[in-house]
């Protein structure tokens, strides 16, 4: 495997860490007590090409590849992990449209998320549903030349601010489960859609709802690749965006180790700093270990799926393996600090809270260990 970038690549992952440095991470906590995405960031980002970069030019991305994109969300979303919710939906969803949209229907969608003034969001969870991601009920029935929609999404990130989704729908038979769904890009200004924000925990500013489709009406045009055959795209893509997840969240860790290291050699108690103490240091060293192994295996995933290697199973350690060692990591890092650590004007305590809610969402621990083993059993 070669992880080597080529200056042009390098100069972008160095972009994304500066433009995280002086736009993003100053209103990190503001962000997360407002409870919404600054517009405005979001454009900025992509006056700089950083949403979607491996996606091709003539649909507004950069023609990278996906171990590049990964390396530019890992230097841009360190900082707040809610914009990487941005940043890696729009590669998903650009993926999805790119392939399966009608061109003249998906261009200016794709284009206006790139350019960060559309908000994009994944519709596929529903009440009941969880991580049943093949047990959908939310119908969509064919009328002539369009689809008429009804039922609830539940469990969507970016339900009250997105501006448009690709919601998964059954047309199929309860029966056929994966075999019955088909996707739709639903702007969500759409008569008949009504949405529902909850109040979580963590990864506030993107926040979390449900959307309520009620006789929603949308061209068929509007559907994207073959009626009844929508499940393996999603299933497909998700094996990019784990990746991405993961690297994602060892971003945050990564800020965190270097501040705790910083802290040790800054600090001084009893005469000596506390860099000197091994009960100090050794928790951090294994963090620093563990943090290695982890993201050289995010590294490789993405490296695989730009070589066109299965990645299925390794997708999968990625997605729950990052989120939980950084949700440990970043924990050793505030205790670290002490009470310090533990005040609101530091960060670990929202990082902890953003965290931890990609410890669920996008598939769960169990689920992803049931998706390796199901892969190595097929090995």
């Amino acid at each position: 495997m070669d992880f080597t970038l080529s200056s042009e690549q390098n100069e972008l992952v160095e972009a994304a860490r500066v433009f995280a440095r002086d736009h993003i991470a100053p209103n990190y906590r503001l962000r997360d007590q407002q409870g919404k995405l600054h517009r405005p960031t979001l454009e900025k980002m992509g006056d700089l090409g950083l949403f979607g970069i491996e996606l091709p030019e003539d649909v507004g991305g950069l023609g990278q590849n996906c171990l590049t994109a990964g390396l530019v969300v890992e230097a841009l979303c360190g900082d707040d992990l809610n914009i990487g919710y941005i940043t890696i939906t729009a590669s998903l969803l650009g993926q999805i449209l790119n392939a399966f949209g009608e061109r003249e229907v998906v261009k200016p969608w794709i284009e206006g998320m790139l350019r960060g003034k559309l908000i994009p969001a994944i519709a596929l969870t529903e009440p009941g549903g969880g991580s049943d991601a093949a047990n959908l009920k939310l119908k969509a029935r064919r009328e002539g030349d369009s689809y008429v929609i009804d039922g609830e999404k539940t469990s969507i990130s970016m339900a009250s601010q997105a501006d448009f989704a690709v919601v998964f729908a059954r047309t199929g038979t309860t029966e056929s489960r994966a075999k019955g769904i088909s996707s739709f890009l639903i702007p969500l200004d759409t008569k008949g859609i009504t949405r529902t924000e909850f109040d979580d925990h963590g990864t506030r500013s993107v926040g979390r709802g449900s959307l309520f489709f009620d006789g929603v009406r949308i061209p068929a045009e509007y559907r994207l690749g073959e009626e009844n055959n929508a499940f393996s795209q999603v299933m497909a893509g998700f094996d990019y965006s784990r990746a991405l997840l993961g690297i994602l969240c060892l971003g945050v860790a990564r800020l965190s180790l270097d501040a705790a290291w910083r802290y040790t050699r800054e600090r001084f108690t009893f005469g000596k700093a506390l860099s000197e103490y091994q009960g100090v240091t050794f928790p951090l060293a294994e963090a620093e270990t563990h943090w290695t192994g982890a993201r050289l295996l995010c590294l490789q995933t993405l490296w695989m799926k730009d070589q066109g290697i299965p990645h299925t199973a390794e997708a999968a350690m990625c997605k729950w393996w990052g989120p939980k060692l950084a949700y440990d990591i970043v924990n050793t890092c505030l205790l670290t600090h002490g009470h310090g650590g533990y005040s609101k004007e530091m960060p670990f305590e929202q990082r902890l809270r953003d965290l931890l809610g990609l410890q669920i969402g996008d598939g769960t621990a169990q689920i992803m260990k049931m998706v390796i083993a199901r892969q190595k059993c097929r090995d």
